[in-house]
């Protein structure tokens, strides 16, 4: 088993993926980021995410891991076939995912903070997108520790080091930097 795990966030300025209630303000969505993303999940073997994370339209068509506490291990979810809930304590993601059926490949790493931070040590490619101007004072952050440290610094922390920046939405100044494993 070969997996390769691959993050993607939209973060504010202060390094929020939501405001304080979990919503995700229009502030933070830009289009370009969104296709960014899909076609991303598209080229990805299977997702892992927690269970607060918001669905896709595709979401049932693709294989997933929704992290959760509240089982041992693994168990099915009613309904998807293609998810399984997983906890992390209870069994290696490599173990859920091959029980999902995915023996390789790239993983999307989607969220939220806590699962985020979990894959610090094992990610290939973070791609973090910043939204400047946005900010959310009491937010949820893209990983733990932030705003007390900033993503990019535990980034570099966990041994990735940040690519060029590629614009996504030049009227807005956004764009993506994607982190990679040396």
């Amino acid at each position: 088993m070969s997996y390769r795990f691959i993050g993607y966030a939209i973060v504010s300025e202060d390094g929020m993926l939501a405001d304080a209630s979990g919503t995700i303000p229009p502030s933070l969505i830009v289009k370009a980021d969104q296709d960014f993303f899909m076609r991303g999940l598209d080229a990805a073997a299977a997702l892992v995410h927690g269970r607060n994370s918001a669905e896709q339209p595709t979401s049932p068509n693709r294989r997933r891991l929704i992290a959760t506490r509240g089982i041992a291990a693994t168990a099915p979810v009613t309904g998807q076939p293609n998810a399984l809930h997983w906890n992390p304590k209870g069994v290696s993601v490599e173990t859920a995912l091959a029980e999902l059926g995915v023996a390789d490949g790239d993983v999307a790493i989607i969220g939220g903070t806590d699962i985020f931070g979990l894959f610090l040590p094992s990610y290939a490619i973070f791609h973090l997108t910043r939204v400047p101007n946005v900010t959310l004072p009491g937010g949820l952050p893209v990983f733990p520790r932030v705003p007390t440290v900033t993503p990019e610094a535990l980034l570099t922390e966990a041994g990735l080091s940040p690519g060029k920046a590629m614009a996504l939405d030049e009227s807005r100044n956004v764009s993506v930097v994607s982190w990679q494993r040396s």
